[in-house]
């Protein structure tokens, strides 16, 4: 079978923001991807994140002096990799599933991000065994590394997830 063939997988290599929102829970203001590129299926990936002088998290984070709060950047991450693995998954939607976050083994901020900015972050699946997945994330503006992490999440059926979401 060819890769032209009908029937052969197609790659994914980007998702807009309906489809990280196919795939993830998250809402405004807790969205904190914008697209994700460079899909690597059950590999890697890379999200974007415009940070925005609007975000509400800058009202007071620090007023005259605006710096995105590290968790958030630590967050971004983990819905990057949660999207990552929800788009590598056959049958897996954000009714479906749900993707949580289990920990963090280490965190390093080196720069700040700041309104403006556009984050790039790039996430590496290190181990996966069954429904936990390991990943090392790092945070970008241009070539500037602005963070790194470590950490683990879990994929997890919501069977009623499908049904609460059709009534609300």
């Amino acid at each position: 079978m060819t890769s032209d063939s009908p029937s052969a997988p197609r790659p994914l290599e980007t998702l807009d923001i309906i489809g990280i929102m196919e795939r993830i829970p998250h809402r405004y203001p807790m969205l904190l991807i914008d697209r994700v590129v460079d899909i690597v299926r059950g590999e890697s990936c890379v999200g974007l994140k415009n940070v925005s002088a609007n975000e509400p998290f800058f009202q007071g984070h620090f007023p005259g002096h605006p710096i995105m709060p590290g968790v958030l950047i630590i967050e971004a991450m983990a819905q990057t990799s949660a999207t990552l693995v929800v788009a590598s998954l056959e049958g897996v939607t954000a009714a479906s599933h749900v993707v949580y976050f289990m920990g963090i083994d280490s965190a390093r901020f080196r720069h700040p991000v700041v309104p403006g900015d556009q984050m790039r972050i790039h996430v590496n699946r290190e181990r996966q065994r069954g429904e936990v997945w390991k990943f090392r994330g790092e945070a970008f503006v241009g070539d500037r590394l602005c963070a790194e992490a470590l950490y683990t999440a879990m994929l997890v059926p919501d069977p009623d997830r499908a049904a609460r979401l059709s009534h609300g």
